[in-house]
């Protein structure tokens, strides 16, 4: 899964597009005040968190962009 995909699941399970944020793919505007996160490091390794009153809080960092996308996924589903 890729983060295209994972936008597409996101979407067919029935997220509400505010309770993510997907770093080129989904970004909310305005920004909401919370939400869960999918971000590269641009170096190839993806970072999954939440983001919390302006604050990012990683919960899994140095994973490839599939892994990231399954964890992202079952946060939210």
């Amino acid at each position: 899964m890729d983060v295209h995909a994972l936008r597409s699941a996101l979407r067919a399970s029935g997220v509400t597009d505010g309770y993510y944020w997907i770093e080129g793919v989904h970004e909310p505007a305005p920004t909401p005040p919370d939400f869960v996160y999918l971000r590269g490091d641009g170096q190839g390794a993806w970072e999954v968190g939440t983001y919390e009153r302006g604050v990012w809080h990683p919960l899994a960092r140095g994973l490839d962009e599939a892994e990231a996308c399954r964890r992202m996924l079952r946060l939210l589903t």
